[in-house]
């Protein structure tokens, strides 16, 4: 089995890993061992030793971010480091919602090469990956924006209002990304503070699908830096982006 694993290709690695850590965060949650206020915790811990210990097993050459793990400068000398996030989303994942997702990505020289999205929370699960591109659908004549559930950014609401786009409420920036994918969204605007492993393999599977990734000044997305926050992000199909970019410079005036 290990000589089997180790012939996988960069792309079907990243994508058997993040299936693999959905099936083990739904066996987690279904165990009914944890509380809701534990799940989350013992969830992300588990998910995380399984990502890390597999990457470090058959990528050892090759550096590695978690949101869950302690980092290291050794990452920011390596050309190919793999960026992952054990479960983006925790409260959709702990309200067993749809809308959670496990990233795992790699960026090769800073740029958004790899990755590939889990969302175990749809039915039978799903994958995307950026080296299997599907068909994205078209879009609607009323266009769709992806928020947050909670705390929808500023900018995103005022370009829906200018856009008559209908704000689509949602959880885990995986999940809202890759909801442009699936045909259930068009734009996927955010302001409110990230970090690398929230957009790193989103993006990448985003960009291999024809779509625009990038800062929401329009500056491309550039990871394995030192400081790992990244306030803001967009994602849309191609045709939106300069509208929406040229939107977003008009509310800074």
């Amino acid at each position: 089995m290990s000589g089997a694993v180790e012939t996988m290709t960069d792309g079907d690695l990243a994508a058997h890993l993040a299936e693999i850590a959905g099936r083990i965060l739904l066996d987690v949650r279904s165990s009914g061992l944890f509380s809701a206020k534990a799940l989350g915790k013992a969830g992300d811990q588990t998910a995380n030793q399984f990502l890390c210990h597999a990457l470090r097993e058959q990528r050892p050459d090759d550096g590695l971010l978690s949101e869950e793990e302690k980092d290291s400068a050794q990452r920011l000398g390596q050309s190919r480091v793999w960026i992952v996030d054990p479960v983006d989303g925790t409260r959709e994942y702990g309200e067993a919602r749809a809308d959670w997702a496990v990233h795992v990505g790699m960026a090769i020289d800073g740029q958004p090469v790899l990755g590939a999205v889990a969302l175990p929370g749809l039915d039978g699960g799903t994958v995307l990956r950026s080296d299997q591109p599907r068909a994205v659908p078209p879009a609607p004549e009323r266009l769709r924006m992806v928020v947050s559930r909670t705390r929808p950014a500023k900018e995103a609401v005022a370009v829906a209002e200018k856009l008559d786009a209908e704000l689509v409420p949602m959880g885990s920036a995986g999940a809202k990304a890759m909801a442009i994918i699936l045909g259930q969204a068009d734009i996927y605007l955010h302001s409110g503070g990230q970090y690398e492993w929230d957009s790193m393999a989103p993006a990448a599977v985003a960009l291999a699908h024809g779509l625009h990734a990038s800062r929401i000044d329009g500056s491309p997305l550039v990871y394995n830096q030192q400081d790992v926050y990244m306030p803001d992000l967009l994602i849309c199909r191609r045709e939106h982006a300069e509208k929406v970019l040229g939107m977003i410079a008009g509310l800074a005036e």
